[in-house]
């Protein structure tokens, strides 16, 4: 690979007797939505499939790593990948990136295996990986400039670009020390500036957000949002359950296995099996509770104290009103009526608990590695 061109910034030599060289997994070629002529993101048109993976498993040794995932990631979507420390986040991130090949079944990223070694395929996507990969007895600018060198970025943008993200991540006046002597914090901020640098249509973060304060969490989401709707690829993966709503989509891995994929909202629904409705009211008699629950619109009935019940219903604006009828002709006066919306950590812990009561497990989380 070509070296950077001389100048200010040129990176030290690497110590190669006890540096591994960083890694810069094969990404896909971009069938369409490059760059312009002037070096600036033009957006593919929507719903192109930028990532086909179709009932692939990856096995090491006699172990399923990861089992019959089937998912789509169109293009401009935020795509967050949630489950357990272990669960197989990393793995399915390293399919898609090209570091493995799957076992079985068929990974597709911008229309081609994402194993393809050309340069020009090396280009096209961005890889944040879980762990520090960068050279961490380079500078913090030596090293954001040794990944543009390798991104093939033309020289005369490569300064004002590292510039751009220096401020952006809150590093500019950390630029000029050693990795290795920043906080862990700012070695993730270090490694989402290398990959956002050349301005990747598709952009793949192994949990971004892992160990940085919640200030910069927020604003990490934010530019994320940004690329989203630049018409940007992202898909994220995360421990962190709440981050769900700042996801167009979501999969749920646990142990290897796909266990829900939707919206937000979509996620919410199937853990609850549709909308709550919670109601309080100081004249909540045993019979009117009976009446609520024979409405065509209410599931279920479940009390929560003296003067309120939750009510399961299919869908909360429709159901509202029938409930409010309902209440008002048995003549009882509503004090409260609203939906009721679960953190995203009580719908994630509901979904776990349903897939392994569904598999007979012990519910024990010795997740995948």
């Amino acid at each position: 690979m070509a070296a950077a061109p001389a100048d200010n910034n040129m990176p030290r030599k690497p110590d190669r007797e006890t540096v591994e060289p960083p890694l810069i997994p094969a990404g896909p070629p971009v069938l369409e939505g490059e760059m312009s002529m002037e070096g600036e993101f033009v957006a593919p048109p929507s719903n192109v499939p930028m990532i086909e993976v179709n009932h692939v498993t990856k096995k090491i040794g006699d172990r399923n790593i990861v089992e019959d995932l089937d998912f789509k990631v169109v293009q401009g979507e935020i795509f967050g990948f949630i489950g357990p420390s272990g669960s197989g986040k990393t793995t399915t991130i390293r399919l898609l990136t090209g570091v493995y090949g799957p076992t079985e079944g068929t990974v597709r990223v911008m229309g081609v295996a994402p194993s393809h070694t050309s340069r020009r395929v090396q280009e096209r996507f961005g890889y944040m990986p879980q762990l520090f990969v960068l050279y961490p007895n380079l500078t913090v600018r030596e090293n954001l400039n040794f990944a543009a060198a390798l991104y093939g970025m033309n020289p005369f943008r490569r300064k004002r670009r590292i510039d751009e993200m220096l401020r952006f991540v809150e590093l500019w006046e950390a630029r000029n020390r050693v990795a290795e002597n920043v906080s862990g914090g700012m070695q993730r901020r270090i490694e989402l500036a290398a990959s956002l640098l050349h301005n990747p249509p598709l952009i793949f973060a192994d949990e971004p957000t892992a160990g940085i304060d919640p200030v910069l969490r927020g604003k990490f989401w934010d530019e994320f949002r940004r690329l989203r709707d630049e018409g940007r690829t992202l898909f994220i993966s995360t421990q962190y359950v709440s981050e769900s709503e700042y996801c167009d989509r979501v999969g749920v891995i646990r142990k290897g296995r796909l266990i829900a994929l939707d919206t937000p909202i979509g996620l919410r629904r199937t853990a609850l099996g549709g909308d709550v409705v919670d109601i309080m009211s100081n004249d909540l008699t045993p019979e009117a509770v009976a009446t609520l629950a024979r409405l065509p619109v209410v599931k279920e009935i479940r009390p929560i104290s003296r003067n309120e019940v939750r009510a399961y219903v299919q869908e909360a604006g429709a159901a509202i009103p029938a409930l409010l009828e309902t209440l008002n002709a048995g003549n009882c006066s509503v004090n409260r009526i609203e939906e009721y919306k679960p953190s995203f950590d009580e719908v994630f812990i509901d979904l776990m608990n349903r897939d392994s009561q569904a598999r007979g497990e012990d519910g024990s989380d010795d997740e995948a590695a």
